[in-house]
């Protein structure tokens, strides 16, 4: 699976990483290497637990689908 991730320079430091298909799903780290393998752990995360903490709006659904 490949899904696009942005990286950006943090200001104080490091790197902050988010996955835009992801809603809600950030990371960051002190390197690149650290950033891109808290992004791996961060992905995985929330794709294990897809079901939303708040209610969905109406007229949407969730599926989960297995790949």
């Amino acid at each position: 699976m490949k899904i696009k991730c942005l990286i950006h320079e943090a200001e104080e430091g490091g790197f902050w990483a988010e996955i835009p298909s992801l809603p809600g799903c950030y990371t960051e780290g002190e390197t690149l290497e650290e950033t891109v393998s808290n992004l791996r752990e961060a992905i995985t995360c929330y794709l294990d637990d897809p079901l939303p903490e708040t209610p969905l709006p109406a007229h949407t659904y969730m599926e989960v689908v297995e790949i």
